[in-house]
């Protein structure tokens, strides 16, 4: 097997095939950051469209393919798609982490169905009691990793805890950011605010060794207050889809009230500004402790956000990030007092997609 090998869902997202094609194509090219070798890029997927669109596009540059006949649409039921389609392109690249055929995947498509494939189809990493999904922004400039944006929301005190310290070494292994500073979303900075499961998360983050600057509220996000911003599945999300829509909304606004009083630089400066809320400008969002590094990517993503996606997974690969996740959440574990092995079970059903 090629070492840390990428499994590519290629009919996964809003343009697919030929958007996560055109990604794949462009990761492996010498002008990327981060450029790949195309033997560690598996395509999953329907077989005869890959192979065309590689041959219109000058050649296969030695990808691997492995068929698969069906796909889950972006508004199909997670849970009723993965049983009923069991030769998706999503399922087929958890099923190629399995076979050890790969060690990462990357889809653009239905969230739920990702998450739910990744999560009942790998397991959690040891130690790991729930896995989140983590996105990263770069709202005043430097980087600000969320989670949970949509994958539990049945949240336990333990559950926040256990975000503080992967999201930690997500900060550390990938962005460099030592020693991150850890908060806790919240409707108020008071040690008392919140609901039960925030007043205790806010006890286990406090007496934990993490960097933990105390609760924040939505506000203070925007203005750099932690580098982690804890929450549960059923927040973040709402977060994240508030973010996106009211950062489009005002893009669209501005963009109108310019033109009308004859600006000609639109454009290109609402685009830059966009993209500091734009997640798939770091590419993409990383569900943390799943045995294997996954990345979900918008369904809308174009063939530029499918490549940064790609560069995350090899990056996320190549850091050994779930290697230390595992670390770090055993050795927080033994600070808590708890046997790292007494994990629960995740059941690993969706209730959030994150799309």
């Amino acid at each position: 097997m090629v070492e840390k090998r990428i499994a590519l869902d290629v009919m996964g997202g809003d343009h697919a095939p030929s958007a996560i094609l055109d990604g794949a194509l462009l990761a492996v090219t010498a002008k990327r950051e981060t450029q790949i070798e195309p033997e560690r890029i598996l395509l999953v997927g329907d077989q005869a469209q890959i192979e065309a669109h590689l041959e219109a596009a000058g050649g296969n540059p030695g990808f691997g393919i492995q068929h698969a006949s069906e796909v889950i649409g972006m508004d199909e039921s997670p849970a009723i798609a993965l049983r009923a389609k069991r030769d998706s392109s999503i399922g087929g690249c958890v099923a190629a982490i399995r076979r050890n055929e790969a060690s990462a995947f990357v889809s653009m498509g239905n969230t739920g169905a990702c998450v739910g494939a990744a999560t009942l189809g790998l397991g959690t990493l040891e130690g790991v009691r729930r896995p989140g999904i983590a996105i990263t922004l770069r709202l005043t400039g430097q980087p600000v990793t969320l989670l949970d944006m949509g994958a539990n929301i049945a949240c336990k005190p333990e559950h926040l805890l256990q975000y503080g310290v992967m999201g930690s070494v997500f900060m550390r292994d990938l962005l460099g950011v030592e020693d991150a500073r850890v908060g806790l979303l919240n409707i108020g900075e008071e040690p008392s605010k919140g609901t039960d499961l925030n007043k205790t998360a806010h006890g286990l983050l406090t007496s934990s060794p993490l960097k933990f600057v105390g609760n924040v509220e939505g506000t203070d996000v925007f203005a750099g207050a932690a580098d982690v911003v804890v929450t549960d599945g059923y927040t973040g999300n709402v977060v994240l889809k508030l973010m996106e829509g009211l950062s489009g909304f005002l893009m669209k606004l501005v963009a109108k009230e310019l033109k009308a009083h004859g600006a000609d630089w639109v454009g290109d400066v609402l685009g830059s500004l966009y993209r500091h809320t734009d997640y798939a400008e770091y590419g993409g969002a990383l569900l943390l402790g799943v045995r294997g590094t996954v990345v979900l990517g918008h369904g809308r993503s174009d063939a530029a956000a499918v490549a940064n996606a790609l560069g995350l997974a090899a990056r996320a690969l190549d850091a050994s990030v779930d290697e230390h996740i595992v670390e770090g959440v055993a050795d927080f574990a033994l600070t808590q007092g708890e046997n790292p092995e007494d994990g629960e079970q995740s059941s690993g059903e969706p209730s959030v997609s994150a799309r």
